[in-house]
């Protein structure tokens, strides 16, 4: 006869998963992690209380999910809020398994040994391990009008989708992102590198960042690329000595071979390992299916697929298209596929130095993730015949191209701006007058046939872009 496991054999795990109920804080190791600059937008919607809606956390694997959970337990805590009544489970744990959500939560709330039926305040960590997870939440939040609920999870894909056709009215989505290189410098304590400056770009006054140790900062905008998008291996050597043990097999390698196969049915992992493995090293370079395919020997129909579920996953990001005139094209033949993350490249290859021929790959895609932090903006990039701009933004209203950028990492252009030809030529075209082009450390406004080019380094403008992210959120 099996041994089962018994109730208070639960209990005593919910128990253990809550030590703030006896200590009153959560464990000190934890506690003096440094706290991302994304808690201060995620902390507002946990404390929502008057809008009955469950938040869903979600983001790729390692990026400080749960830590993020454990720093919000602290500051209610810290608010006044009883720790009994904050209750934190992780779905994953097997002694949960086939327990339904309500259950969890009868049974933590009889653990706390408090007679209270309302104002609790619950926490289910790795919730995509539950089936059917988004149906039994929105149960949750109809029937416990007064209590809050938070989920999070690693499979990002299935969570904001499940979210959005189950979770309409009841949920809201919260993505937490790998780290910007502004997130980084933070929480290095190397704040005192930048400084901010105002520089009239696009027809407006906006605020930028440089750095009067430029060469300190490309130091560790290198670091940044090769190890920076993790909490956990920014802060340790030892994961910096063999990134690709940590980052590949416990991040890549999880969502490659059991996130995204189980998710999807995929059972030739192979073929979603070749295609991830060839975009990683060729990050910034323009594709097509006609190419993936020939070369994987996968059909395009799937092909398509994976790279679907890829940028589902949060691993990947596609760019479309438009011409020298700033049109789209009608058939999107090519794209361009970025990593979100650059030391994803790193982890899977090797690192990289500031004097490696693929560094201009790995720069391109660090300022790129920097823009997919902004959910409202798409970037573009401008192809033709016999030329190419980088970065394009289009108005939403228009959809013509406002402002155009060249990611650069050499000084040469600043002093022969006459070899910038192809941005020339696009932002003539597009009456655009004052383009960006990044350089590796020179920075001054040029003038050159009507146009004036802001020259700035990479490192001080990925620091801008991200910086000016977080400030936006915190403003809508």
């Amino acid at each position: 006869m099996l041994n089962r496991i018994s109730k208070e054999q639960i209990l005593d795990r919910i128990r253990f998963e809550n030590p703030w109920w006896v200590d009153g804080h959560i464990e000190s190791d934890i506690a003096d992690m440094p706290i991302r600059l994304y808690f201060d937008l995620f902390r507002p919607l946990a404390y929502e209380r008057d809008i009955r809606r469950a938040v869903v956390l979600m983001g790729p694997r390692r990026v400080g999910k749960t830590i993020l959970l454990y720093h919000l337990v602290e500051d209610m805590i810290q608010n006044g809020m009883d720790p009994k009544k904050i209750i934190f489970i992780t779905i994953e744990n097997p002694i949960y398994n086939n327990i339904r959500l309500e259950q969890l939560f009868t049974y933590a709330k009889e653990a706390t040994g408090l007679a209270d039926k309302s104002d609790w305040f619950i926490i289910f960590d790795e919730i995509q391990y539950f089936k059917d997870w988004e149906v039994h939440l929105k149960t949750l939040v109809d029937s416990y009008r007064k209590d809050k609920f938070i989920v999070s999870g690693s499979a990002a894909a299935a969570l904001n989708f499940a979210s959005t056709e189950s979770g309409a009215g009841r949920f809201t989505d919260f993505l937490l992102p790998p780290f910007t290189f502004h997130e980084y410098i933070f929480l290095k304590g190397l704040d005192h590198l930048m400084k901010p400056y105002h520089l009239t770009w696009n027809g407006h006054i906006a605020e930028f960042y440089s750095s009067a140790y430029l060469p300190e900062l490309n130091n560790h905008f290198i670091d940044y690329i090769n190890f920076g998008g993790y909490p956990e291996v920014i802060f340790s050597e030892r994961i910096q000595a063999n990134p690709g043990r940590y980052i590949r097999q416990d991040i890549i390698d999880k969502v490659l071979l059991r996130d995204l196969p189980s998710l999807y049915g995929i059972k030739d992992t192979r073929e979603l390992n070749f295609l991830f493995t060839t975009i990683a090293f060729n990050t910034g370079n323009e594709f097509s299916l006609e190419t993936l395919s020939r070369e994987s020997q996968v059909t395009k129909a799937l092909i398509k697929k994976y790279l679907e579920y890829l940028e589902a996953a949060y691993l990947i990001k596609t760019v479309r298209r438009i011409d020298q005139s700033g049109k789209r094209f009608k058939r999107d033949n090519f794209f361009k596929i970025y990593l979100t993350n650059p030391s994803q490249r790193s982890a899977l290859f090797s690192p990289i130095s500031a004097t490696d021929e693929l560094i201009g790959n790995q720069v391109e895609t660090a300022i790129f993730s920097q823009w997919m932090h902004r959910d409202w903006f798409t970037p573009w990039y401008a192809r033709w015949k016999n030329g190419e701009v980088d970065m394009v933004g289009l108005s939403d209203k228009s959809l013509k191209p406002t402002w155009a950028l060249e990611i650069k990492w050499t000084n040469r252009y600043f002093d022969k701006p006459g070899e910038l030809k192809s941005l020339y030529k696009f932002c003539l075209e597009n009456d655009i007058k004052t383009p960006i082009v990044t350089t590796i450390d020179k920075e001054g406004t040029i003038e050159h046939k009507g146009l004036s080019i802001q020259f700035l380094p990479s490192a001080a403008y990925a620091y801008t872009v991200g910086i000016n992210t977080l400030i936006q959120k915190k403003e809508t």
